[in-house]
């Protein structure tokens, strides 16, 4: 934890911040304690002893506000209530935080999916979209998508469990303009520096046999240099021998592309493709829509493109899209929106 200064204020945030992490920091406490609270919440973690340990930052909402859900868009917050009851989805831990990416999701899709014209909005985003499959999940769409069901119960990816696996930020189902039913996986990121790294490359259940450092040819001939395929019995690598033409460049790759940033992408780019093999949906794809100022994104998501070829299943959208998009609608109440969401998200 750090305190940083701006204009006589004082902060207490996250160390080792970017230039943009910092601005949307200090723009978001602020957006704060103009609208919620100037009260600081608290996080307790545990250090290198294993000793708890409690930090107090300005960005994080007390518990006395939380069951409000003061960061959601009050307009959609009866709909959020009625969708955790009926369908439920994983909170994540850090959801009472300013800077949360899910609750910033929240803001961006629900407002514009639950919206009479949804079909219009999101057309100018995808072409290929004639309408949302409102029959489909919960008017369509599906939160923390990872595709796992009483008969899979962990999922396509063999992922999933009660405190982790691969998922999607939302998902999307939609009719394309010949009535076949296709998905729509979305990654969403607010003010992180990259997508999730690799957790197996530094799994305390690694031995001598794994090994990072091979090609992508050589784990794709021997899996078992991958801890999560040998020690966790992960698909991700025999979903990718399956689906090899998703990487048409993946030759020129002397050892593991997916040991940092690019391991997230693989995976949610890996659950649309398996989720198409199962047959429900004609199509699925992915997508990354991020902050149009966080360009820390930028190297992951030009390295992983070009590791695909450029393939039209995986695309990138930014915020200001989106909410172009739904302007598009000239809808008051897609005005007031936008307005709210842009002045609490600095787009």
């Amino acid at each position: 934890m750090q305190v940083i200064e701006r204009e006589g204020k004082k902060y207490r945030v996250p160390g080792n911040l970017t230039r943009f992490q910092e601005d949307m920091y200090v723009h978001l406490i602020n957006w704060k304690w103009a609208h919620i609270t100037e009260e600081a919440g608290s996080y307790t973690r545990k250090d290198k002893t294993g000793t708890p340990r409690t930090e107090t930052y300005d960005a994080i909402l007390p518990e006395s506000v939380q069951g409000s859900l003061p960061t959601i868009y009050p307009p959609v917050r009866d709909e959020l209530k009625q969708y955790q009851d009926k369908v439920g989805f994983r909170v994540h831990q850090h959801f009472h935080h300013m800077a949360s990416s899910q609750a910033a999701n929240l803001n961006l899709f629900l407002p514009l999916l639950l919206h009479t014209k949804a079909d219009e909005i999101f057309g100018h985003l995808k072409p290929d979209l004639s309408s949302i499959a409102t029959a489909e999940f919960y008017r369509g769409f599906c939160l923390e998508f990872s595709g796992a069901n009483s008969g899979q119960p962990t999922g396509p990816l063999g992922d999933q469990s009660a405190r982790s696996g691969t998922d999607a930020d939302i998902a999307i189902a939609y009719l394309n303009h010949g009535g076949e039913l296709c998905l729509w996986l979305i990654e969403h990121k607010l003010t992180e520096g990259d997508f999730t790294h690799c957790g197996g490359a530094k799994s305390k259940g690694r031995n001598q046999s794994h090994d990072c450092q091979r090609s992508f040819a050589e784990i794709l001939q021997n899996k078992d240099y991958c801890y999560y395929h040998s020690g966790r019995q992960f698909e991700y690598w025999n979903l990718t021998e399956e689906f090899l033409d998703l990487y048409p460049d993946h030759l020129k790759h002397d050892v593991c592309p997916f040991k940092g940033g690019l391991n997230q992408l693989w995976r949610n780019h890996l659950l649309a493709r398996a989720i198409e093999k199962q047959g429900k949906f004609k199509k699925a794809f992915f997508s990354v829509v991020r902050h149009p100022e966080n360009v820390s994104l930028e190297r992951s998501i030009n390295t992983y493109r070009k590791l695909t070829g450029d393939r039209a299943t995986f695309s990138e959208l930014d915020f200001r899209r989106l909410v172009d998009a739904a302007l598009l609608t000239k809808d008051e109440s897609m005005k007031a929106w936008a307005d709210w969401y842009t002045n609490l998200y600095m787009v």
